[in-house]
Protein backbone atom coordinates (compact mmCIF):
# COMPACT_ATOMS: atom_id res chain seq x y z
CA UNK A 1 0.00 0.00 0.00
CA UNK A 2 1.37 3.42 -0.99
CA UNK A 3 0.63 6.14 1.58
CA UNK A 4 -0.11 9.78 0.85
CA UNK A 5 2.36 12.46 1.94
CA UNK A 6 1.98 12.73 5.71
CA UNK A 7 3.78 12.93 9.05
CA UNK A 8 3.28 11.91 12.64
CA UNK A 9 4.78 11.33 16.07
CA UNK A 10 6.11 8.20 17.75
CA UNK A 11 5.00 8.02 21.39
CA UNK A 12 4.02 4.99 23.41
CA UNK A 13 0.97 5.64 25.65
CA UNK A 14 2.93 4.68 28.79
CA UNK A 15 4.97 7.87 28.23
CA UNK A 16 1.96 10.18 28.55
CA UNK A 17 1.58 12.39 31.64
CA UNK A 18 -0.64 11.00 34.41
CA UNK A 19 -0.88 11.32 38.18
CA UNK A 20 -1.11 7.53 38.41
CA UNK A 21 2.53 6.82 37.58
CA UNK A 22 2.11 5.68 33.97
CA UNK A 23 0.49 7.06 30.85
CA UNK A 24 -3.00 5.78 30.21
CA UNK A 25 -6.09 6.16 28.02
CA UNK A 26 -7.48 9.06 29.98
CA UNK A 27 -7.58 12.83 29.45
CA UNK A 28 -3.91 13.29 28.53
CA UNK A 29 -4.19 10.78 25.68
CA UNK A 30 -7.03 12.85 24.24
CA UNK A 31 -4.98 16.01 24.75
CA UNK A 32 -2.13 14.43 22.82
CA UNK A 33 -4.47 13.64 19.91
CA UNK A 34 -5.55 17.27 19.98
CA UNK A 35 -1.87 18.31 19.84
CA UNK A 36 -1.42 16.12 16.77
CA UNK A 37 -4.43 17.76 15.13
CA UNK A 38 -3.26 21.29 15.92
CA UNK A 39 0.19 20.61 14.49
CA UNK A 40 -1.27 19.08 11.27
CA UNK A 41 -0.01 15.57 12.00
CA UNK A 42 -1.83 12.62 10.45
CA UNK A 43 -0.27 9.72 12.40
CA UNK A 44 0.28 8.55 15.96
CA UNK A 45 2.71 5.61 16.15
CA UNK A 46 2.72 3.43 19.26
CA UNK A 47 4.71 0.39 20.40
CA UNK A 48 2.98 -2.97 20.94
CA UNK A 49 -0.11 -2.51 23.11
CA UNK A 50 0.07 -6.01 24.60
CA UNK A 51 0.68 -6.75 28.31
CA UNK A 52 4.49 -6.59 28.76
CA UNK A 53 6.28 -9.53 30.33
CA UNK A 54 9.99 -10.03 30.99
CA UNK A 55 11.82 -6.75 31.56
CA UNK A 56 8.54 -4.81 31.06
CA UNK A 57 9.20 -5.09 27.35
CA UNK A 58 6.17 -4.66 25.06
CA UNK A 59 8.11 -6.93 22.66
CA UNK A 60 7.96 -9.82 25.18
CA UNK A 61 4.23 -9.82 26.01
CA UNK A 62 2.11 -12.39 27.82
CA UNK A 63 -0.15 -12.40 24.77
CA UNK A 64 0.03 -11.27 21.15
CA UNK A 65 -3.71 -10.48 21.32
CA UNK A 66 -4.48 -9.01 24.74
CA UNK A 67 -4.12 -5.36 25.75
CA UNK A 68 -1.95 -3.92 28.51
CA UNK A 69 -4.15 -3.43 31.61
CA UNK A 70 -1.76 -0.79 32.99
CA UNK A 71 -3.02 1.53 30.24
CA UNK A 72 -6.56 1.45 31.67
CA UNK A 73 -7.53 4.91 32.88
CA UNK A 74 -8.33 5.12 36.60
CA UNK A 75 -10.24 8.35 36.04
CA UNK A 76 -12.47 6.67 33.47
CA UNK A 77 -13.25 3.87 35.90
CA UNK A 78 -14.23 6.57 38.41
CA UNK A 79 -16.40 8.35 35.84
CA UNK A 80 -18.21 5.07 35.17
CA UNK A 81 -18.94 4.60 38.85
CA UNK A 82 -16.62 1.61 39.22
CA UNK A 83 -14.39 3.49 41.64
CA UNK A 84 -15.34 5.99 44.35
CA UNK A 85 -13.72 9.30 45.19
CA UNK A 86 -12.44 7.68 48.37
CA UNK A 87 -10.80 4.88 46.35
CA UNK A 88 -8.62 7.31 44.41
CA UNK A 89 -8.05 9.86 47.18
CA UNK A 90 -4.85 8.26 48.50
CA UNK A 91 -2.86 8.17 45.27
CA UNK A 92 0.87 7.98 46.11
CA UNK A 93 3.43 10.34 44.65
CA UNK A 94 4.91 8.85 41.49
CA UNK A 95 8.00 9.87 39.55
CA UNK A 96 6.79 12.18 36.78
CA UNK A 97 9.80 11.49 34.54
CA UNK A 98 9.83 7.69 34.50
CA UNK A 99 7.53 4.74 35.12
CA UNK A 100 8.08 2.93 38.43
CA UNK A 101 6.60 -0.32 37.15
CA UNK A 102 6.42 -2.29 40.42
CA UNK A 103 4.93 0.62 42.34
CA UNK A 104 2.41 1.38 39.57
CA UNK A 105 1.30 -2.24 39.27
CA UNK A 106 0.78 -2.59 43.01
CA UNK A 107 -1.30 0.59 43.13
CA UNK A 108 -3.42 0.02 40.03
CA UNK A 109 -3.99 -3.67 40.75
CA UNK A 110 -5.69 -2.79 44.04
CA UNK A 111 -7.98 -0.31 42.29
CA UNK A 112 -8.73 -2.74 39.46
CA UNK A 113 -9.83 -5.35 42.02
CA UNK A 114 -12.20 -2.84 43.61
CA UNK A 115 -13.58 -1.84 40.22
CA UNK A 116 -14.13 -5.49 39.35
CA UNK A 117 -16.10 -6.09 42.57
CA UNK A 118 -18.43 -3.19 41.70
CA UNK A 119 -18.66 -4.33 38.08
CA UNK A 120 -19.95 -7.74 39.20
CA UNK A 121 -22.92 -6.06 40.87
CA UNK A 122 -24.08 -4.37 37.66
CA UNK A 123 -27.27 -5.79 36.20
CA UNK A 124 -26.60 -4.63 32.64
CA UNK A 125 -23.48 -6.29 31.24
CA UNK A 126 -24.54 -7.11 27.69
CA UNK A 127 -21.54 -5.30 26.13
CA UNK A 128 -19.22 -7.30 28.34
CA UNK A 129 -20.83 -10.59 27.35
CA UNK A 130 -20.64 -9.64 23.66
CA UNK A 131 -16.95 -8.78 24.03
CA UNK A 132 -16.15 -12.09 25.74
CA UNK A 133 -18.00 -14.03 23.06
CA UNK A 134 -16.48 -12.17 20.10
CA UNK A 135 -12.92 -12.55 21.46
CA UNK A 136 -13.22 -16.06 22.87
CA UNK A 137 -10.64 -17.41 20.35
CA UNK A 138 -7.80 -15.80 22.30
CA UNK A 139 -9.46 -14.48 25.46
CA UNK A 140 -10.28 -17.86 27.03
CA UNK A 141 -6.66 -19.00 26.76
CA UNK A 142 -5.22 -15.67 27.89
CA UNK A 143 -7.39 -15.23 30.97
CA UNK A 144 -6.83 -18.82 32.05
CA UNK A 145 -3.08 -18.44 31.42
CA UNK A 146 -2.88 -15.32 33.59
CA UNK A 147 -4.93 -16.97 36.34
CA UNK A 148 -2.67 -20.02 36.25
CA UNK A 149 0.46 -17.86 36.34
CA UNK A 150 -0.80 -16.20 39.51
CA UNK A 151 -1.83 -19.55 41.01
CA UNK A 152 1.48 -21.35 40.43
CA UNK A 153 3.77 -18.32 40.84
CA UNK A 154 6.47 -19.85 38.65
CA UNK A 155 8.56 -18.17 36.00
CA UNK A 156 7.28 -20.12 32.98
CA UNK A 157 4.27 -22.26 32.10
CA UNK A 158 6.21 -25.52 31.61
CA UNK A 159 6.98 -25.49 35.35
CA UNK A 160 3.30 -25.76 36.28
CA UNK A 161 1.71 -29.09 37.16
CA UNK A 162 2.33 -31.26 34.12
CA UNK A 163 -1.34 -31.96 33.35
CA UNK A 164 -2.28 -28.29 33.01
CA UNK A 165 1.08 -27.25 31.53
CA UNK A 166 0.33 -29.57 28.62
CA UNK A 167 -3.41 -28.83 28.62
CA UNK A 168 -4.89 -32.21 29.47
CA UNK A 169 -8.66 -31.88 29.05
CA UNK A 170 -9.57 -32.85 32.62
CA UNK A 171 -6.96 -30.47 34.03
CA UNK A 172 -8.22 -27.56 31.92
CA UNK A 173 -11.79 -28.15 33.08
CA UNK A 174 -10.68 -28.49 36.69
CA UNK A 175 -8.67 -25.26 36.71
CA UNK A 176 -11.37 -23.32 34.86
CA UNK A 177 -13.69 -24.15 37.75
CA UNK A 178 -11.09 -23.60 40.46
CA UNK A 179 -9.92 -20.23 39.07
CA UNK A 180 -13.27 -19.00 37.73
CA UNK A 181 -13.17 -15.71 39.66
CA UNK A 182 -9.63 -14.87 38.56
CA UNK A 183 -10.47 -15.73 34.94
CA UNK A 184 -13.46 -13.39 35.09
CA UNK A 185 -11.23 -10.67 36.54
CA UNK A 186 -8.84 -10.93 33.58
CA UNK A 187 -11.79 -10.91 31.17
CA UNK A 188 -12.97 -7.71 32.87
CA UNK A 189 -9.57 -6.04 32.46
CA UNK A 190 -9.49 -6.88 28.77
CA UNK A 191 -13.02 -5.59 28.32
CA UNK A 192 -12.05 -2.29 29.93
CA UNK A 193 -8.85 -2.02 27.90
CA UNK A 194 -10.54 -2.65 24.55
CA UNK A 195 -13.45 -0.35 25.43
CA UNK A 196 -11.24 2.55 26.45
CA UNK A 197 -8.80 2.09 23.57
CA UNK A 198 -11.62 1.92 21.01
CA UNK A 199 -13.02 5.20 22.35
CA UNK A 200 -9.57 6.80 22.09
CA UNK A 201 -8.98 5.46 18.59
CA UNK A 202 -12.38 6.72 17.47
CA UNK A 203 -11.47 10.17 18.82
CA UNK A 204 -8.21 10.08 16.87
CA UNK A 205 -9.93 8.96 13.68
CA UNK A 206 -12.59 11.67 14.01
CA UNK A 207 -9.70 14.14 14.09
CA UNK A 208 -8.22 12.53 10.97
CA UNK A 209 -5.39 10.92 12.92
CA UNK A 210 -4.50 7.32 12.09
CA UNK A 211 -2.78 5.07 14.59
CA UNK A 212 0.23 2.99 13.58
CA UNK A 213 0.50 -0.12 15.73
CA UNK A 214 3.51 -2.37 16.19
CA UNK A 215 3.46 -6.11 15.51
CA UNK A 216 6.56 -7.96 16.75
CA UNK A 217 7.25 -10.89 14.43
CA UNK A 218 8.00 -13.21 17.37
CA UNK A 219 6.12 -13.84 20.63
CA UNK A 220 7.34 -14.45 24.16
CA UNK A 221 7.93 -18.03 25.24
CA UNK A 222 6.09 -17.37 28.51
CA UNK A 223 2.84 -16.39 26.80
CA UNK A 224 -0.64 -17.73 26.37
CA UNK A 225 0.12 -18.05 22.65
CA UNK A 226 2.88 -20.63 23.12
CA UNK A 227 1.14 -22.41 26.01
CA UNK A 228 -2.12 -22.78 24.05
CA UNK A 229 -0.48 -23.60 20.70
CA UNK A 230 2.76 -25.51 21.36
CA UNK A 231 2.47 -27.34 18.04
CA UNK A 232 2.95 -24.02 16.24
CA UNK A 233 6.41 -23.50 17.78
CA UNK A 234 9.76 -25.31 17.72
CA UNK A 235 9.63 -26.93 21.18
CA UNK A 236 10.91 -30.21 22.61
CA UNK A 237 8.78 -32.77 24.47
CA UNK A 238 9.23 -30.91 27.75
CA UNK A 239 7.96 -27.70 26.19
CA UNK A 240 11.37 -26.02 26.04
CA UNK A 241 12.44 -24.09 22.94
CA UNK A 242 14.76 -26.01 20.62
CA UNK A 243 15.94 -22.89 18.79
CA UNK A 244 15.39 -19.23 19.61
CA UNK A 245 15.25 -15.92 17.76
CA UNK A 246 17.69 -13.04 17.58
CA UNK A 247 19.95 -11.24 15.15
CA UNK A 248 23.67 -11.65 14.40
CA UNK A 249 26.28 -9.08 15.49
CA UNK A 250 25.12 -5.67 14.29
CA UNK A 251 25.11 -1.92 14.91
CA UNK A 252 23.76 -2.39 18.43
CA UNK A 253 25.89 -5.29 19.68
CA UNK A 254 29.15 -7.08 18.82
CA UNK A 255 27.67 -10.38 20.00
CA UNK A 256 24.33 -9.88 18.28
CA UNK A 257 20.98 -9.77 20.05
CA UNK A 258 19.73 -12.93 21.74
CA UNK A 259 16.00 -12.27 22.00
CA UNK A 260 15.17 -15.77 23.21
CA UNK A 261 11.75 -15.99 21.55
CA UNK A 262 10.75 -19.48 20.37
CA UNK A 263 10.77 -19.92 16.60
CA UNK A 264 7.66 -20.81 14.62
CA UNK A 265 6.96 -24.21 13.15
CA UNK A 266 6.15 -22.68 9.78
CA UNK A 267 5.30 -25.98 8.08
CA UNK A 268 2.67 -26.64 10.76
CA UNK A 269 1.29 -23.11 10.45
CA UNK A 270 0.94 -23.51 6.71
CA UNK A 271 -1.44 -26.49 7.14
CA UNK A 272 -4.37 -24.27 8.13
CA UNK A 273 -3.35 -21.30 5.98
CA UNK A 274 -1.64 -19.51 8.87
CA UNK A 275 -4.88 -19.24 10.85
CA UNK A 276 -3.16 -18.01 14.04
CA UNK A 277 -1.52 -15.23 12.06
CA UNK A 278 -4.75 -14.29 10.30
CA UNK A 279 -6.48 -13.98 13.66
CA UNK A 280 -3.57 -11.92 14.97
CA UNK A 281 -3.75 -9.45 12.09
CA UNK A 282 -7.53 -9.18 12.40
CA UNK A 283 -7.33 -8.52 16.12
CA UNK A 284 -4.67 -5.83 15.78
CA UNK A 285 -6.61 -4.08 13.03
CA UNK A 286 -9.39 -3.51 15.56
CA UNK A 287 -6.95 -1.40 17.55
CA UNK A 288 -4.88 0.38 14.89
CA UNK A 289 -5.16 1.66 11.33
CA UNK A 290 -1.70 0.71 10.07
CA UNK A 291 0.54 -2.18 11.16
CA UNK A 292 4.30 -1.82 11.44
CA UNK A 293 5.80 -5.31 11.23
CA UNK A 294 8.85 -5.36 13.46
CA UNK A 295 11.78 -7.40 12.04
CA UNK A 296 10.06 -7.85 8.68
CA UNK A 297 13.12 -9.58 7.27
CA UNK A 298 12.30 -12.61 9.44
CA UNK A 299 9.56 -13.55 7.00
CA UNK A 300 12.18 -13.95 4.28
CA UNK A 301 14.92 -15.43 6.48
CA UNK A 302 15.42 -15.47 10.25
CA UNK A 303 18.45 -15.95 12.50
CA UNK A 304 18.16 -19.34 14.23
CA UNK A 305 20.15 -19.76 17.46
CA UNK A 306 20.48 -23.03 19.45
CA UNK A 307 18.57 -22.56 22.72
CA UNK A 308 21.61 -23.38 24.86
CA UNK A 309 23.71 -20.49 23.44
CA UNK A 310 24.49 -17.46 25.61
CA UNK A 311 24.90 -15.01 22.72
CA UNK A 312 23.54 -14.67 19.22
CA UNK A 313 26.90 -15.22 17.51
CA UNK A 314 26.50 -18.93 16.77
CA UNK A 315 23.36 -18.89 14.67
CA UNK A 316 22.39 -19.38 11.06
CA UNK A 317 20.00 -17.88 8.55
CA UNK A 318 16.94 -20.05 7.82
CA UNK A 319 14.43 -19.37 5.07
CA UNK A 320 11.09 -18.01 6.23
CA UNK A 321 7.65 -18.49 4.65
CA UNK A 322 8.21 -15.60 2.21
CA UNK A 323 5.62 -14.49 -0.30
CA UNK A 324 3.51 -17.62 0.28
CA UNK A 325 2.66 -16.22 3.72
CA UNK A 326 1.62 -12.77 2.51
CA UNK A 327 -0.29 -14.14 -0.48
CA UNK A 328 -2.29 -16.30 1.92
CA UNK A 329 -2.96 -13.37 4.26
CA UNK A 330 -4.07 -11.28 1.27
CA UNK A 331 -6.36 -14.08 0.07
CA UNK A 332 -8.29 -13.97 3.35
CA UNK A 333 -7.94 -10.36 4.49
CA UNK A 334 -7.26 -8.38 1.31
CA UNK A 335 -4.62 -5.65 1.20
CA UNK A 336 -3.71 -4.74 4.75
CA UNK A 337 -1.90 -1.46 5.52
CA UNK A 338 1.63 -2.49 6.49
CA UNK A 339 4.95 -0.77 7.14
CA UNK A 340 7.91 -3.14 6.85
CA UNK A 341 10.66 -2.59 9.41
CA UNK A 342 13.55 -3.45 7.11
CA UNK A 343 16.51 -2.15 9.09
CA UNK A 344 19.78 -3.93 9.65
CA UNK A 345 21.31 -6.43 7.22
CA UNK A 346 18.82 -6.45 4.37
CA UNK A 347 19.30 -8.68 1.33
CA UNK A 348 17.91 -8.23 -2.20
CA UNK A 349 15.49 -11.07 -1.37
CA UNK A 350 14.03 -9.06 1.53
CA UNK A 351 13.66 -6.01 -0.70
CA UNK A 352 11.99 -8.12 -3.37
CA UNK A 353 9.47 -9.47 -0.86
CA UNK A 354 8.73 -5.98 0.48
CA UNK A 355 8.33 -4.49 -2.99
CA UNK A 356 6.14 -7.32 -4.29
CA UNK A 357 3.44 -6.31 -1.82
CA UNK A 358 4.20 -2.57 -2.02
CA UNK A 359 4.97 -2.35 1.68
CA UNK A 360 6.81 0.89 2.50
CA UNK A 361 10.18 0.30 4.14
CA UNK A 362 11.95 2.39 6.76
CA UNK A 363 14.86 4.82 6.76
CA UNK A 364 16.48 6.16 9.94
CA UNK A 365 18.37 9.43 9.51
CA UNK A 366 20.88 8.59 12.25
CA UNK A 367 21.90 5.42 10.41
CA UNK A 368 22.11 7.21 7.07
CA UNK A 369 24.45 9.90 8.37
CA UNK A 370 26.64 7.41 10.21
CA UNK A 371 27.00 5.06 7.27
CA UNK A 372 27.55 7.67 4.55
CA UNK A 373 28.75 10.80 6.30
CA UNK A 374 32.13 10.81 4.54
CA UNK A 375 30.61 10.39 1.08
CA UNK A 376 28.49 12.72 -1.03
CA UNK A 377 24.84 11.85 -0.51
CA UNK A 378 21.43 13.36 -0.04
CA UNK A 379 19.18 12.06 2.74
CA UNK A 380 16.39 14.04 1.12
CA UNK A 381 16.17 11.57 -1.74
CA UNK A 382 14.29 8.41 -0.85
CA UNK A 383 11.82 6.22 -2.64
CA UNK A 384 8.45 7.83 -2.13
CA UNK A 385 6.97 4.66 -0.68
CA UNK A 386 9.19 4.94 2.40
CA UNK A 387 8.76 5.93 6.05
CA UNK A 388 11.60 8.13 7.30
CA UNK A 389 12.43 8.50 11.00
CA UNK A 390 14.87 10.73 12.83
CA UNK A 391 15.21 7.73 15.18
CA UNK A 392 13.14 4.87 16.58
CA UNK A 393 12.45 3.52 20.07
CA UNK A 394 15.73 1.57 19.78
CA UNK A 395 17.86 4.62 18.95
CA UNK A 396 19.34 7.33 21.08
CA UNK A 397 17.56 10.67 20.84
CA UNK A 398 18.86 13.00 18.15
CA UNK A 399 20.43 15.28 20.77
CA UNK A 400 22.01 12.34 22.61
CA UNK A 401 23.26 10.82 19.36
CA UNK A 402 24.69 14.13 18.17
CA UNK A 403 26.54 14.71 21.44
CA UNK A 404 27.72 11.14 21.99
CA UNK A 405 28.61 10.02 18.48
CA UNK A 406 28.74 12.86 15.98
CA UNK A 407 30.78 15.31 18.03
CA UNK A 408 33.11 12.49 19.06
CA UNK A 409 34.01 11.83 15.43
CA UNK A 410 35.41 15.01 13.91
CA UNK A 411 35.17 14.00 10.24
CA UNK A 412 31.58 12.85 10.63
CA UNK A 413 30.67 16.02 12.54
CA UNK A 414 32.25 18.26 9.89
CA UNK A 415 30.37 16.63 7.01
CA UNK A 416 27.06 16.62 8.86
CA UNK A 417 27.37 20.23 9.99
CA UNK A 418 28.24 21.33 6.45
CA UNK A 419 25.21 19.50 5.14
CA UNK A 420 22.90 20.99 7.78
CA UNK A 421 23.94 24.62 7.36
CA UNK A 422 21.27 25.67 4.80
CA UNK A 423 18.34 24.55 6.95
CA UNK A 424 15.91 26.76 8.82
CA UNK A 425 17.37 26.13 12.27
CA UNK A 426 21.12 26.71 11.80
CA UNK A 427 22.43 26.90 15.38
CA UNK A 428 23.39 24.00 17.63
CA UNK A 429 20.64 24.75 20.14
CA UNK A 430 18.19 23.69 17.46
CA UNK A 431 20.08 20.64 16.23
CA UNK A 432 17.01 18.45 16.75
CA UNK A 433 14.83 20.69 14.62
CA UNK A 434 17.41 20.63 11.84
CA UNK A 435 17.03 16.86 11.63
CA UNK A 436 13.26 17.07 11.94
CA UNK A 437 13.27 19.43 8.98
CA UNK A 438 15.31 16.95 6.92
CA UNK A 439 12.75 14.23 7.61
CA UNK A 440 9.78 16.45 6.78
CA UNK A 441 11.40 17.90 3.66
CA UNK A 442 12.47 14.52 2.31
CA UNK A 443 10.83 12.80 -0.63
CA UNK A 444 9.56 9.96 1.61
CA UNK A 445 5.77 9.98 1.69
CA UNK A 446 5.71 9.39 5.44
CA UNK A 447 7.83 10.99 8.15
CA UNK A 448 7.69 9.95 11.82
CA UNK A 449 9.41 11.86 14.62
CA UNK A 450 9.81 10.50 18.18
CA UNK A 451 8.41 13.00 20.67
CA UNK A 452 11.78 13.05 22.44
CA UNK A 453 13.30 14.71 19.36
CA UNK A 454 10.51 17.26 19.13
CA UNK A 455 11.18 18.11 22.77
CA UNK A 456 14.97 18.22 22.09
CA UNK A 457 15.77 15.80 24.92
CA UNK A 458 19.12 14.11 25.53
CA UNK A 459 20.00 10.46 26.15
CA UNK A 460 18.24 10.44 29.52
CA UNK A 461 14.97 10.29 27.56
CA UNK A 462 15.96 7.23 25.55
CA UNK A 463 13.25 4.53 25.49
CA UNK A 464 15.29 1.36 24.96
CA UNK A 465 18.83 0.03 24.77
CA UNK A 466 18.65 -3.06 22.49
CA UNK A 467 20.23 -6.17 23.96
CA UNK A 468 19.66 -5.04 27.55
CA UNK A 469 16.88 -5.84 30.02
CA UNK A 470 17.02 -3.39 32.93
CA UNK A 471 15.99 0.25 32.85
CA UNK A 472 14.10 0.35 29.55
CA UNK A 473 10.59 1.53 28.57
CA UNK A 474 10.37 3.97 31.50
CA UNK A 475 10.51 7.43 29.91
CA UNK A 476 7.61 9.85 30.42
CA UNK A 477 7.16 13.44 29.33
CA UNK A 478 5.69 16.25 31.42
CA UNK A 479 2.51 18.02 30.40
CA UNK A 480 4.15 21.45 30.41
CA UNK A 481 6.58 20.34 27.68
CA UNK A 482 4.06 20.53 24.84
CA UNK A 483 3.86 24.30 24.81
CA UNK A 484 2.64 26.77 22.21
CA UNK A 485 6.16 27.45 20.94
CA UNK A 486 6.72 23.80 20.02
CA UNK A 487 3.21 23.56 18.59
CA UNK A 488 3.86 26.53 16.29
CA UNK A 489 7.27 25.20 15.18
CA UNK A 490 5.95 21.79 14.26
CA UNK A 491 2.85 23.10 12.52
CA UNK A 492 4.93 25.59 10.53
CA UNK A 493 7.38 22.97 9.22
CA UNK A 494 4.64 20.42 8.56
CA UNK A 495 2.72 22.96 6.49
CA UNK A 496 5.84 24.21 4.68
CA UNK A 497 6.70 20.71 3.48
CA UNK A 498 3.18 19.72 2.54
CA UNK A 499 2.72 17.01 5.13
Amino acid sequence: MVFKRQSGILLHPTSLPSKYGIGDMGKEAYNFVDFLRKTKQKLWQVLPLNPPGYGESPYQPFSAFAGNPMLISIDKLYEEGLLSKHDISNTPCFDIKKVEFAKVKDFKEKLFRKAFERFKTLKEKSNYRIFVHQNRIWLENYSLFMALSKYFRTSTWNHWEKAIAFRKEKAVTCFKNLLFEEIEYNNFLQFMFFTQWTELKNHANRNKIKIIGDLPIFVSYNSSDVWANPHLFELDQSGNPLKVAGVPPDYFSETGQLWGNPLYNWSEMEKDDYKWWRERFQNLLKLVDVIRIDHFRGFEAYWEIPAEENTAVNGRWVKGPGDKFFLTIKKYLGDIPVIAEDLGFITPQVEKLRNKFKFPGMKVIQFIFESKAVKPFSPLTFERNTVVYTGTHDNDTILGWYKNIVLAEAEVAKTINNYLSPFTYPNKKNICWRFIEIALQSSANTAIIPLQDILCLDSSARMNYPGTVEGNWKWRFQKKCLNEKIENKLRSLTTAYNR
